[in-house]
């Protein structure tokens, strides 16, 4: 068993030290291949470029190697470690990123059933407070406690693509491919 709240504990000032935030840390992949998964972004971009993965997978695995030394691993399996963005159409973990998202297309799964539902897709509303609100198609606005939701995420959409920073290419063009002099 996986003790996500010691993980977040451990990782996220990782993250923070780096000026990232932390978005979601999930353990997938069941016996045949145990994953790590941590998501991180910068603020300003909501975005982490390869250097940002590397780093910030360094800082945990160095901490999570120190607590393993002093007998304090937080996961007793062997796992892998994976460090990425959260991508565009991006998992909704935190209160902020309903508010941040408000007008993009989601998709909302519940841990159970609320009005004889548990699945809700339309457009992010915002969330006040504690509930989540989403529009169904109809018209229909959706008020989810947030500590109901089981996940969530956007929807790929123009618009979505549209409202999402691009990468930098920068130093893209000083880059030399394999074998070239």
């Amino acid at each position: 068993m996986v003790d996500f709240d010691s993980l977040n504990a451990i990782i996220a000032p990782e993250a923070e030290a780096m000026g990232l935030a932390l978005v979601r840390v999930a353990f997938f992949g069941g016996e045949s291949d145990p994953t790590l998964q941590v998501m991180a972004e910068r603020p300003d971009t909501r975005q982490l470029t390869i250097e940002d993965c590397a780093d910030l997978s360094r800082r945990i695995s160095e901490k999570l190697d120190a607590l393993e030394e002093a007998g304090k691993d937080p996961i007793e399996i062997a796992y892998r470690l994976e460090v990425s963005s959260p991508g565009i159409d991006r998992p909704l973990t935190r209160r902020a990123d309903f508010a941040d998202w408000a007008g993009h297309e989601a998709k909302v799964a519940l841990k159970e059933k609320l009005d004889g539902r548990q699945r809700f897709n339309g457009m992010l509303v915002g969330i006040d407070g504690d509930v989540v609100m989403i529009s169904d198609k109809e018209g229909v606005e959706h008020r989810l406690p947030f500590d109901a939701i089981d996940t969530a995420k956007l929807v790929l959409t123009d618009k979505l693509i549209a409202a999402t920073v691009p990468l930098s290419v920068e130093g893209a063009d000083e880059m030399e491919e394999e074998g070239q002099d």
